[in-house]
């Protein structure tokens, strides 16, 4: 089974503006409301790939309850959320004008009494299941968190994705994560340096590699991605052709698609392409993308 941990899940509030005026009164063109949450994406991302999930993490409150709603019956997706007996799920503010800001919720505080809840969930898994940890982390839970989790589940062999940042996702590498996916920023920040070429790229991803990743994809916006695959051979792929619409849940795509073609046992050349498809039908969406949109894209790669 695929499990996917969104620690710090939230509704979004979207806001769409034909233009943003800082410090005016500003009318919206359209608004929604939507689940926010890097693992919950991933998740929508399978669903629509065929493949089945079950999404982790803490919920709170009313906000937590129409999270739920939304997951559950609008996404059906399968859930075993912890409930917490105080605060709200947080709420991100997404403003959309000739730019993109977001203003993000801080979110409730977790107590050590929750977070061993979450670690009996995760003592349930076994080498038959991987494990999806991506996102931010909530207040009360340390930063190592991640670490944490990897060393606990290390002799079940869980196979474990990690899309994080910094410290977060580098003091995972010990414990050989499947995948990560750090952007060409996250990789200048991880290394202190600045990166210029594709091969800047392939270097610094291999550092990642020898650190202790099993698999490394780069996302390199509009340059495409590169892919260094557990054999340590490298692919680079272009990007999608297509508007952008929503840049938000692209990337979880992204990875959604390399966990989906790993399953489907693709060669790592195709996992790449359908990874690359799934980031960019979401891109070119208002939420995560369907399978015939992927379909569509997979034809110009």
């Amino acid at each position: 089974m695929i499990y996917t941990l969104t620690l710090n899940p939230s509704l979004d509030y979207v806001v769409n503006f034909d233009d943003f005026v800082l410090g005016a009164t500003n009318r919206s063109t359209y608004d929604y409301i939507q689940y926010g949450g890097k693992g919950i994406n991933v998740s929508a991302m399978l669903k629509a790939l065929g493949h089945e999930s079950i999404c982790l993490g803490y919920i709170a409150g009313f906000t937590g309850e129409e999270l739920y709603r939304q997951v559950n019956d609008t996404l059906e997706l399968k859930t075993n959320f912890i409930e917490l007996d105080s605060g709200n799920t947080r709420i991100n503010v997404k403003i959309r004008g000739k730019e993109e800001t977001e203003i993000g919720g801080k979110g409730p505080v977790i107590s050590d009494y929750y977070l061993n809840l979450l670690f009996e969930q995760l003592d349930s898994l076994n080498n038959e299941d991987l494990l999806v940890l991506s996102g931010s982390v909530p207040s009360g839970i340390s930063k190592e968190i991640y670490k944490d989790i990897l060393e606990r589940l290390e002799d079940k062999q869980v196979k474990c994705v990690v899309d994080a940042t910094g410290e977060l996702l580098l003091k995972t590498l010990a414990y050989h994560p499947y995948l990560i996916k750090p952007n060409r920023k996250e990789l200048e920040e991880l290394f202190h340096t600045e990166i210029k070429t594709i091969e800047d790229i392939e270097t610094y991803a291999r550092k990642l590699q020898s650190l202790g990743a099993v698999n490394v994809v780069v996302s390199c916006d509009k340059d495409g991605s590169l892919y260094i695959d557990e054999k340590g051979d490298c692919y680079t792929l272009g990007v999608c052709k297509g508007t952008l619409v929503n840049s938000v849940g692209a990337g979880d795509s992204m990875v959604a698609g390399f966990i989906a073609g790993k399953k489907e046992g693709r060669t790592s050349s195709d996992t790449l392409k359908l990874a690359t498809a799934c980031g960019g039908a979401t891109a070119f969406s208002e939420a995560v993308a369907d399978k015939a949109l992927v379909d569509t894209l997979l034809k110009q790669l």
